[in-house]
């Protein structure tokens, strides 16, 4: 068993069959056969089971997955460490992220990341629930996660940062009757059309709770996707309630924002597996604290 032939189990895994995979890694699909064959065969156990045309993943190939991920991580970290010694020159970061968190604070991170450390790369995957980010992290598929959720994060097992609290605000179309930078509270959404995730979310919530005081606000339209929610506010849909993180982004395209009080605090974590990070991913982390330790002196989310 080789590094070559984990790798080229992980992407049949990740690419969904051989011949993506194949393409993928840019050798021949024969090639990948016999690696994988090869492996299987010094296992002693199968790696997929092969139905019609395709091929699903077995037991023992789904026990081998995190394993996999962790030696490939661990080999790129002996790598990197070599490259580190004479400073840090290439390399990825691969970071899990939720919508909100992946708008602030990982823009302003990948962007002072870039300029610290401009031969490396920040590859970001989505994730739409803490449960998400961590799985993809515990997993071995991302080296870092940033969440945000209702209360503070403690996933087991894994290293938890607190990065900072973003309070919710109102993001609306210029000319109505909300003004930006003026505080409101919630009845005064009396007669407003919102936009908003689907239940099971902090933003649903406060939503949910706005629409229940029977002052005549509903709900207009209801979007998986977050950055859906933006470009309908400006076209005059309806407003909507969201993480204070939008609200740099929401004022350069001409949307007004208004804070919220009282308000519910989406609380962003970056989590990662102990021992298990190359040094990009280290470096990264690095600066996430010192950002974090600056957020906690600020008085208040940067807007």
């Amino acid at each position: 068993m080789d590094a070559r032939q984990l790798e080229y189990f992980l992407a049949i895994v990740d690419h969904g069959g051989f011949s993506k995979a194949a393409a993928a890694l840019h050798v021949a699909q024969p090639s990948l056969s016999q690696a994988m064959a090869n492996l299987e065969a010094d296992l002693g156990v199968a790696l997929f089971h092969r139905v019609g045309r395709g091929v699903v993943l077995s037991e023992a190939g789904a026990e081998l997955l995190e394993p996999s991920r962790r030696v490939l991580r661990d080999l790129a970290a002996v790598r990197d460490t070599a490259a580190a010694l004479t400073g840090l020159h290439g390399g990825t970061v691969e970071v899990a992220t939720m919508p909100s968190p992946g708008i602030e604070p990982l823009t302003t991170l990948i962007q002072r990341f870039a300029e610290l450390h401009p031969s490396v790369t920040v590859s970001t995957r989505a994730a739409f629930t803490p449960d998400e980010v961590v799985s993809l992290v515990r997993s071995g598929a991302c080296e870092l996660g940033l969440l945000g959720s209702a209360a503070p994060a403690h996933p087991s097992g894994l290293d938890v940062l607190h990065v900072e609290d973003q309070p919710f605000v109102v993001v609306a179309a210029p000319g109505g009757a909300i003004e930006d930078g003026v505080t409101i509270r919630p009845e005064d959404l009396a007669g407003q059309k919102l936009i908003a995730s689907r239940p099971g979310s902090l933003m649903r919530s406060i939503v949910d709770d706005i629409t229940a005081g029977g002052t005549g606000t509903e709900i207009v339209a209801v979007v998986d996707h977050r950055t859906s929610i933006l470009p309908l506010v400006l076209t005059g849909v309806g407003a909507a309630v969201l993480p204070s993180s939008w609200t740099r982004l929401a004022r350069r395209c001409g949307a007004v924002v208004a804070p919220i009080e009282p308000t519910a605090q989406l609380h962003v974590a970056m989590v990662g597996l102990p021992a298990h990070l190359t040094p990009a991913a280290h470096a990264f982390l690095a600066l996430t604290r010192s950002f974090a330790q600056r957020r906690a002196r600020s008085d208040g989310p940067e807007g």
